[in-house]
């Protein structure tokens, strides 16, 4: 009997949470050891009677939910307080960040957005390892990978993307070299949002919206060591020779007490792209012949339960080394190719991308408010080809220092009624010192030195549980410092001579004040249509470099330096019916400046048109099955410019926009089917659509931008069988049926050394070791 009633003293207590802090009503709490179990309340409160004290194993899960195990020392008096956080599942309720600077589900924002799981990446680097592959095959309104390090031409709904690493800015508006989206391994990542609209809460750049690269963090509710070892292979089917390639890849995770880490390695060499007819694609900007190294590391201190700190490092470098010079197409008859031969210059690719942040969350630091506070760093160098441009020939580089920190706060105040509200605010502080020279010295664009101070807010109101309205403004003081340079002598494309340029230019500095601003509507009641609209605006400084290395003018004050502030219009909705998961948008962007390039006499400049893009968006999943599912997503995009002026887009005198910032239609659709548990098989589409807006010249040729775009299909496959719970082995087929095209960037282009095929048939076969 003394047994018996020291048993029944043993009770445990607690509430199980969402990562947002909300509870998780009536989750299941078991401890599989004893057979026994409890169901939570409604507010995600339980009571648990134990037979013995000791070392318990419980296992939490929910609907909508990832299930979790936790180890938890339980004393012969009891626990009270136990507090479990569920994860969200990667289904509607995804949580995100990057729309509001704070943790929130899709529920939550009234805006348009894309997740990227950790399964639906695991699945399309198996395909190709290339990220801007990989968005372009899972984000809809974002355009199409050129298959090359430059992310030319992939815009998301037809204007620029802020592109970040854990909230660290890669994309810089004072020399945008057109490779912010390849700055990090996939390895690295542990999913993707992306936030799609003008985008006033981060501020400078996101005048198409953001891409918020969320990296791996360890499992705290997990013990001990964990790991993956991944080995690949590659190769193409068609002529295959000096096609191979491998990759390696280790991570490491693991917690002790109060620290957790995370540490990853990648190392990758590709082999010779080759088009589906065997013939070698051009090396410039290629992917072929190239290594890249990615070395990444998380550490964590969980200080308590309402404080934690976290440092991030990620080292990425990409460099190839080609045994293969280009061979200039003919534009639109003969592809660009690549010969034997030796590369002139050094390396080309990006050698370095250094990020580091020192991350300090503490939730109820004063009263109810949450604090964030983000301290970060990054250091970027790229390269590019040797050409002629200059007099002796040289290779242009782009260098680049980021130092910020970004102060976030979240404080909740009653209004009263059936209102919830909450304030989020902050101040983000930026410098960045950008500029572009020739590896030899030779000074192209000056060091620009970029002070940004931006303040924010935004409210956030639940009326009646169901309606959310957010509102909010950001103000930018931005001030550029501009030393006295003189504009580096180069080619004349007509005569052949070395004779442009050379301009003494007096610095200065340029200032710029701006409030941008955002609201948005979500009512999220019925499940099966939870509509939204909104609007918003985004700030960015135009393309600076881009302008100073063309200068024909003798003083900074006489530039058009003006900014862009886009404003974005936008109604969607999205919703769960039985086993269909839907979601649909449609936008308006206008801008009263634009930054189009255009080219004339071989020389590019900007165009300050104002700008009108418009659009919609829809993407479905089904189920039909237990085992079997499919989806598919359409995008279309197009844009016009006022070219007199007027406020109009329909004069004789307006033109459609290039193909630079325009993408064709973008049709996506998967199949997937599980034949056997361990076994799983998806097959994929990816089509572009036709987009012909221009005419010839009277010669029958196309300046850049401006070349029509002709449709074509493409198929990939994947694959993935468990031996084990350890060993797994992946497939993936890109271009499953050798399909002969020509890119997308390579169309609109129009040039003749750009003129390149897609590659043909390659095949990536990954061996997966867990422990």
């Amino acid at each position: 009997m003394a047994c018996i009633a020291q048993a029944q003293e043993i009770v445990v207590k607690g509430t199980v949470k969402a990562e947002d802090g909300r509870p998780v009503a009536f989750a299941n709490i078991s401890i599989p050891s004893e057979k026994t179990g409890t169901i939570a309340n409604s507010n995600g409160a339980f009571i648990l009677q134990l037979a013995k004290p000791g070392l318990v194993i419980f296992k939490i899960s929910s609907v909508g939910f990832k299930s979790i195990e936790q180890k938890i020392e339980i004393s012969a008096g009891g626990k009270q307080d136990i507090q479990f956080v569920l994860p969200a599942n990667g289904s509607l309720q995804e949580v995100i960040v990057s729309a509001s600077r704070k943790q929130e589900t899709l529920d939550q924002v009234p805006s348009s957005v894309t997740i990227i799981s950790p399964k639906d990446l695991e699945i399309q680097k198996s395909i190709s390892n290339n990220i801007s592959d990989i968005l372009m095959n899972s984000v809809p309104g974002l355009g199409f990978s050129s298959n090359q390090t430059s992310n030319s031409g992939q815009t998301l709904r037809g204007r620029n993307v802020l592109v970040m690493i854990d909230g660290i800015p890669q994309s810089t508006p004072l020399r945008n070299g057109a490779r912010d989206i390849r700055t990090i391994d996939p390895s690295a990542i542990e999913r993707v949002e992306v936030i799609k609209g003008a985008t006033a809460i981060y501020g400078n750049g996101a005048d198409g919206g953001l891409i918020n690269y969320i990296t791996k963090k360890a499992d705290r509710n997990k013990s001990g060591l964990s790991g993956k070892t991944t080995l690949g292979l590659n190769t193409q089917l068609k002529d295959a020779q000096h096609t191979g390639g491998f990759n390696l890849g280790q991570l490491l995770s693991g917690n002790y007490k109060k620290f957790d880490f995370v540490v990853s390695g990648h190392y990758e060499q590709t082999g010779v792209y080759k088009d589906a007819d065997g013939t070698v694609i051009s090396p410039t900007y290629g992917l072929g012949e190239t290594q890249l190294w990615n070395a990444f590391t998380k550490l964590g201190f969980q200080v308590n339960d309402k404080n934690r700190v976290e440092l991030m490092y990620n080292f990425f470098g990409s460099q190839q080394r080609s045994d293969y010079v280009a061979v200039d197409g003919v534009y639109p008859t003969k592809p660009a190719t690549g010969v034997l031969g030796k590369r002139l210059g050094d390396p080309e690719g990006t050698p370095y991308n250094h990020n580091g942040s020192l991350h300090y969350t503490s939730r109820q630091i004063v009263g109810n408010t949450d604090l964030d506070v983000n301290l970060y760093f990054q250091d970027f160098n790229t390269v590019y080809y040797w050409t002629d441009s200059w007099e002796g020939g040289g290779q242009s580089q782009i260098n680049s220092k980021k130092r910020g920190l970004r102060i976030n706060l979240a404080t909740p105040f009653n209004l009263g009624g059936n209102i919830q509200s909450e304030i989020v605010y902050g101040l983000d502080v930026l410098n960045d010192k950008t500029d572009q020279s020739l590896t030899d010295g030779r000074l192209w664009v000056p060091q620009m030195d970029m002070k940004n101070i931006a303040p924010y807010a935004q409210l956030k109101a639940t009326f009646w549980d169901h309606f959310v309205f957010k509102a909010g403004a950001r103000y930018e003081n931005i001030n550029i410092d501009v030393p006295d340079f003189t504009t580096i002598v180069s080619k004349n494309t007509k005569t052949g001579a070395y004779d442009v340029g050379g301009v003494p230019v007096t610095g200065g500095t340029i200032d710029y004040n701006a409030f941008v601003f955002n609201a948005g509507l979500r009512y999220n009641k019925l499940g099966y249509f939870k509509p939204f609209i909104s609007y918003s605006q985004s700030f960015s400084v135009n393309e600076l470099g881009r302008i100073l290395r063309s200068a024909e003018e003798n003083t900074i004050a006489l530039l058009n330096t003006k900014a862009v502030i886009a404003n974005n219009y936008e109604f969607g909705f999205s919703g769960t019916a039985g086993p269909v998961s839907y979601e649909a948008n449609t936008y308006i962007s206008t801008s009263k400046l634009g930054a189009n390039y255009v080219e004339v006499d071989g020389k590019f400049q900007i165009a300050r048109d104002p700008q009108k893009i418009y659009g919609f968006e829809m993407a479905a999943d089904v189920r039909i099955l237990k085992n079997m599912g499919m989806g598919a997503s359409y995008s279309y995009i197009e844009g016009k410019l006022d070219i007199n002026k007027n406020g109009k887009y329909n004069d004789a005198e307006d033109v459609y926009m290039g193909g630079e910032k325009i993408a064709p239609p973008k049709l996506t659709a998967y199949i997937r089917y599980q034949p056997l548990r361990q076994w799983n098989v998806r097959l994929q589409m990816l089509y572009a659509g036709n987009r012909d807006r221009f005419e010839p010249s009277t010669s029958g040729t196309y300046t850049y931008g401006k070349g029509p775009v002709s449709a074509f299909a493409l198929f990939n496959l994947y694959s993935s069988f468990d031996f084990d719970t350890h060993s797994s082995l992946q497939l993936g087929v890109d271009n499953l049926f050798n399909k002969d095209y020509y890119l997308v960037y390579s169309q609109w282009d129009a040039r003749g050394q750009n003129y390149l095929k897609g590659t043909g048939t390659r095949v990536n076969l990954t061996y997966n070791y867990k422990f």
